[in-house]
């Protein structure tokens, strides 16, 4: 059986270094985590299997030679996951924990459950760089492409308080949170545009393909066309002939409009209009005063400092006028001042979080005050969404019987006048 040279850590942090015979690496490697070591590093001797002899072709060398470094190193970049997925990774390390397995153990079965969107190498990083002496916060600061500030915070929090499991099971839930309020959010405006996007295709299908084959029968009846007709006519001629022109009218307004989206001027004015917008307005501001009292609650909630919390969730808010506020607020904390004050002043938050909050700091239960908030938000803004899409809908039904009629009357106003020229 192949031998295995081993460096490990105690409990106490000294070094063990020994010798042990297994099938392959991971054995060794539970073998060492049994005997309640930290493994550093397995390196198999030289009778070790043949897979590690030297040269040996891997798959991922034959890939080197194959592609360029750069390109695989692109393939192998992990991307930002989504919140459920986040959710389904924190809350299974957090059972993990709760079962009482020790955290290099739970990491490691971590790379064999393998949650949705976070690939293994994630736990298999974390728990490299655990056994080397680091925390898992440590760990989790160096891939921000998984874990934002927020996430690395709060386990930080956790580790200080001893209370991983708890803080983990509270983020787990956070993200759930947030998951469902996103998916309503998109829910509610799929099936407006999915009807806006079918009901313009079809009419430009048949202002440029089913209206000229009627234009070919009134053509050669000297008939005057009635208004309505001719002005039909005219889009249609316009949509067949000219159709490039408008791909280049509508490229040209996106290049301006992204040109002006990418200035800080422009990305206020946008973030102004998206809060001050009717009907939509009111489904974006509950959506960020949610976000906001729901993130700031969870980070207090967990132990993290108030100037921290109040940092990292300016930079969750996605709003420039939010994060504006936020970013004085802290600044005004700093000089000694409470959050009901700076919030007030801003003029840009609601009279009743401003109000929950003082009664929270008078009571000394902020975040308990920050979690009804968000609860009362977060119920507003399904009923919002449920009126919002309500509303689309007929709104999108006039205008497409809008659109239709006028097609119908348009045709049926020259074959009327058609009619009436032969039975004179």
């Amino acid at each position: 059986m192949p031998q295995f040279v081993y460096r490990a850590r105690r409990r106490t942090g000294e070094v063990v270094e020994g010798t042990l015979e297994g099938p392959d690496r991971a054995s060794v490697l539970a073998q060492i985590e049994r005997l309640g070591l930290f493994p550093v590093a397995v390196d198999a001797t030289k009778g070790g299997p043949p897979s590690t002899a030297r040269g040996s072709t891997s798959p991922t060398a034959s890939l080197r030679r194959l592609w360029p470094s750069s390109w695989l190193a692109w393939r192998a970049r992990p991307r930002k996951p989504r919140l459920q997925e986040l959710a389904t990774f924190t809350q299974q390390l957090a059972n993990l924990l709760q079962a009482g397995m020790p955290l290099t153990v739970a990491l490691q079965s971590m790379t064999h459950l393998e949650s949705r969107g976070i690939p293994a190498e994630v736990a298999r990083q974390l728990r490299q760089e655990v056994m080397e002496g680091r925390s898992l916060s440590d760990a989790m600061a160096k891939q921000p492409v998984i874990f934002s500030d927020l996430y690395v915070n709060m386990v930080r929090a956790g580790e200080q308080s001893g209370a991983l499991v708890e803080v983990l099971r509270r983020m787990a839930e956070h993200f759930e949170r947030f998951a469902q309020v996103q998916a309503r959010f998109s829910s509610a405006l799929v099936y407006p545009a999915f009807v806006a996007l079918v009901g313009v295709a079809i009419m430009f299908f048949f202002m440029t393909y089913m209206l000229p084959k009627f234009l070919t029968m009134f053509e050669g009846m000297q008939v005057e066309l009635p208004l309505m007709t001719r002005l039909l006519v005219g889009i249609s001629h316009f949509l067949s002939g000219y159709w490039w022109l408008l791909l280049l009218v509508a490229l040209a307004i996106w290049i301006v409009f992204k040109r002006f989206q990418a200035t800080e001027e422009g990305k206020r004015q946008i973030d102004r209009w998206k809060l001050n917008a009717p009907v939509f307005g009111r489904v974006v501001r509950l959506h960020l005063f949610a976000t906001f009292a729901r993130t700031l609650s969870t980070l207090l909630e967990n132990g993290v400092p108030v100037l921290t919390a109040l940092k990292i969730t300016e930079q969750v808010i996605p709003n420039r006028l939010l994060k504006e506020a936020i970013a004085r607020a802290r600044e005004d904390v700093t000089d000694g001042k409470t959050l009901a004050q700076p919030l007030a002043r801003s003029q840009v938050f609601p009279q009743l979080m401003v109000d929950l909050v003082k009664i929270g700091e008078e009571t000394g239960d902020v975040p308990g005050a920050l979690r009804n908030l968000a609860d009362t938000y977060e119920n507003e803004l399904t009923i919002a969404l449920r009126v919002l899409t309500n509303l689309i809908e007929p709104v999108l039904i006039i205008v497409m019987a809008l659109g239709v009629g006028f097609l119908l009357l348009s045709v049926l106003s020259a074959m009327f006048a058609i009619t009436s020229n032969i039975a004179r």
